[in-house]
């Protein structure tokens, strides 16, 4: 059995497999959609698969740094 039997002429996913939903921004860290559009990617049509594509780089400067550990329960410094 080939795989070109199961190849479809659609927008492919951009999920890279670091699925982590950000807090605040309420994003994935990896492939920046909401889960609203993780969760429907394959209901969605071709256009509105671009769409979020198209919307995806922008959405990068909205998740900030995270501090773990005492720093970011105290909100102090490391100095």
């Amino acid at each position: 059995m080939s795989d070109e039997i199961w190849r479809r002429a659609e927008v492919e996913s951009p999920c890279v497999k670091i699925c982590v939903i950000h807090p605040a921004a309420r994003i994935c860290v990896g492939c920046h959609r909401s889960i609203e559009e993780i969760a429907g990617w394959g209901r969605m049509t071709p256009e509105e698969r671009r769409a979020v594509m198209a919307d995806l780089p922008g959405r990068a400067g909205r998740l900030s740094q995270r501090r773990g550990g005492r720093l970011g329960r105290t909100g102090g410094s490391a100095d």
